[in-house]
């Protein structure tokens, strides 16, 4: 049997959901029955307003529904901005939401990864994945990072490009106007592929 997947993501201005797209993509390639979902936003729609935010996309919601069914996955990938060099409210709001699966032990052994966002070179992509395993840890989670699986590209250093060790990842911008690259969008497409090898191989045993 393929193993399950959720892909689950918070993205205000559609940087984390065009990565969460090309990680699908990877995912799906592999065979694995993959689930993608947008976590509830806490901003009212006045802020977001102010904020300039776009209308969300039409993945479906993470909602408490959702998190109930947590434990028929094999495997989770979260897509995660950074604010101030860590993981946002909205992200932090669905982790908390999760203490009823804390306490019966049912994300122990779950494979687990990460792709980001930020505005700026230092902004904070291995922060985030950095301070991302506290939430992981206390599940008994097993973090599966990228590594440099995807080659040289991953130094190159004449272009500038997002993605870690720990996961893909993409530069927005001060203003958020840039865009995945074309190479960012590739490695997320790597990552998805990659971790959904190693989950199935998790699962198998």
């Amino acid at each position: 049997m393929p193993p399950k997947i959720a892909i689950i993501y918070y993205s205000m201005y559609g940087h984390i959901r065009r990565l969460a797209h090309a990680e699908l993509k990877g995912a799906q390639s592999t065979g694995a029955h993959v689930d993608i979902l947008q976590v509830p936003e806490t901003l009212s729609d006045d802020i977001l307003k102010k904020m300039h935010a776009p209308p969300k996309g039409e993945d479906a919601v993470a909602d408490y529904a959702f998190v109930q069914k947590l434990k028929e996955y094999d495997g989770f990938l979260f897509g995660i901005p950074t604010r101030f060099g860590m993981m946002p409210a909205q992200l932090k709001a669905f982790f908390d939401s999760t203490g009823q699966q804390w306490a019966k032990g049912e994300l122990v052994g779950k494979a687990a990864g990460v792709f980001t966002s930020v505005g700026t070179q230092g902004g904070g992509l291995e922060t985030t994945a950095l301070t991302t395993l506290t939430q992981l840890s206390h599940h008994g989670m097993i973090f599966v990072p990228i590594g440099y699986t995807f080659g040289a590209e991953m130094s190159d250093l004449t272009t500038v490009h997002g993605g870690t060790p720990y996961g893909a990842g993409t530069f927005s911008g001060g203003d958020g106007s840039r865009q995945p690259s074309d190479y960012e969008l590739r490695l997320a497409e790597h990552q998805g592929k990659y971790f959904a090898g190693v989950v199935a191989k998790l699962a198998a045993k």
